[in-house]
């Protein structure tokens, strides 16, 4: 369940069209800002201002990946598997579900994509 005192800022992140289409792409996998810009034809300074509302939601995690040349950047991926919204004595009440093993998946992917040879 979120506390109450974060409840408006996960409503108000989830009421956002953009921040909704990055999470659906994020749900097929993980990608970087700029896989998600592409994707979404929209701005890189936009993917971002969306990516750190929902990172500060926690309905988002980011890791860094090394690419071939050596350059750092961050893949993100949905850090929930379902999530519920409901009222209760006439407040919302947010319940995240997180799937069991979800970062155990994104460390499989991030190792079948070479992230993780050392």
């Amino acid at each position: 369940m979120v506390h109450s005192e974060r409840v408006g800022d996960l409503l108000d992140a989830l009421g956002d069209a953009r921040s909704r289409a990055v999470l659906a792409a994020l749900n097929d996998e993980p990608r970087s800002a700029k896989e998600l810009a592409d994707a979404l034809d929209v701005s890189l300074p936009t993917v971002y201002r969306r990516l750190d509302t929902l990172e500060e939601s926690d309905l988002v995690t980011a890791q860094m990946t090394v690419a071939d040349d050596g350059n750092h950047y961050k893949r993100y991926a949905c850090a929930f598997s379902a999530l519920s919204i409901r009222l209760d004595d006439d407040e919302y009440v947010v319940d995240v579900h997180h799937e069991e093993g979800l970062a155990d998946r994104f460390s499989d992917l991030w190792t079948e994509l070479g992230g993780g040879e050392e």
